[in-house]
């Protein structure tokens, strides 16, 4: 896993690549909202997306991680259909469900049944790299979703620029973000890890739980501000020393939310000491979202290494597939 963790400015150029190269069968005609269907490893590329996007289309982006698609999909809609594998079941349904609605469908896999039946139906279907697990090729998944919608006229092609960037900044930061992944490794070994971020960097956030959740066989929790300000923060009221707080910034986060950042620590501090910050870099939103996840991915695997566990391994996934096949 960590080879793969290492590879991900690799990727990232690889995904450019692979997008800038596809040769859309289709054309591209008006879309009145969009659903990005996938789960797991496949689906947070889209959580991402959708926080990007937020600011600047003019459409509806919705994540769907579940069998059925919204009531509203239909021949207006484009569903933008992610399953790493192509074998994903909830995935593989959503796809029929989009197919039946007449959407456009637009298909991101690296083989399996989706990549079978998109073929048979003639859909547009971007074929990326086998061979790995699904969470550890966020870049490819998440890249091609940006040129599907830019191909759709919803976004333009100002990301490639930013990822270009992004590529640059890891590889320059690589070692101080190994180093600084490591440390707050240290902290959180044997502690519930409990995130918080703003609300427009949710994905970050959920990419951080998933991968110590899989790589690290850790539990772990996240919420978002403004929100949690409004229920969860009532919770903080005892003394725990079970827990480490990590709060993902980011300079251009809101200047109301950063000010409840600050409240929201000096309260939580009245209950643990282990409250940290973790800030990005970079100018862009993609430099700064990337950044923040290179640092979870690489700490999630020196958490593996600390609890001394294989961050390969996913057996209650297989096992939970094994009995869903009973």
């Amino acid at each position: 896993m960590d080879k793969l963790i290492a590879s991900f400015t690799a990727q990232l150029r690889e995904a450019l690549q692979i997008g800038a190269s596809f040769n859309f069968q289709h054309e591209a005609k008006p879309v009145q909202h969009v659903v990005i269907s996938g789960l797991g490893g496949s689906g947070i590329g889209a959580s991402i997306v959708q926080n990007y996007t937020s600011g600047n289309i003019k459409v509806p982006v919705i994540v769907n991680k579940n069998y059925f698609l919204p009531a509203f999909v239909n021949e207006h809609s484009l569903v933008i259909i992610s399953s790493y594998s192509g074998n994903t079941e909830e995935t593989i349904q959503a796809f029929k469900e989009a197919v039946r609605k007449k959407a456009t469908v637009v298909c991101i896999t690296s083989g399996g049944t989706i990549a079978r039946e998109a073929g048979r139906k003639k859909l547009d279907c971007i074929i990326i790299p086998p061979g790995m697990p699904p969470r550890a090729c966020l870049c490819y998944s998440f890249v091609q979703a940006l040129y599907i919608l830019n191909r759709y006229g919803l976004i333009n092609k100002s990301f490639e620029k930013d990822l270009k960037k992004t590529i640059g900044l890891l590889d320059d930061n690589e070692k101080a973000i190994k180093d600084q992944a490591k440390k707050m490794a240290r902290k959180m070994n044997g502690k519930l890890p409990i995130l918080y971020v703003d609300a427009h960097m949710e994905g970050v956030a959920v990419r951080w739980r998933q991968q110590i959740n899989e790589n690290a066989k850790m539990l772990c929790w996240h919420n978002i501000v403004p929100e949690m300000n409004h229920n969860e923060i009532v919770g903080w009221k005892d003394k725990r020393d079970d827990c480490v707080v990590v709060f993902l910034r980011n300079e251009n986060d809101y200047e109301r939310v950063q000010m409840r950042m600050e409240i929201n620590k000096k309260m939580i501090r009245k209950c643990t000491s282990q409250v940290y910050e973790i800030w990005s870099k970079g100018s862009s939103y993609l430099e700064q979202a990337l950044y923040l996840v290179y640092i979870g991915d690489w700490l999630s695997w020196y958490l593996a290494v600390d609890h001394h566990v294989d961050a390969n391994e996913v057996a209650a996934i297989d096992f939970l597939k094994g009995e869903l096949l009973r």
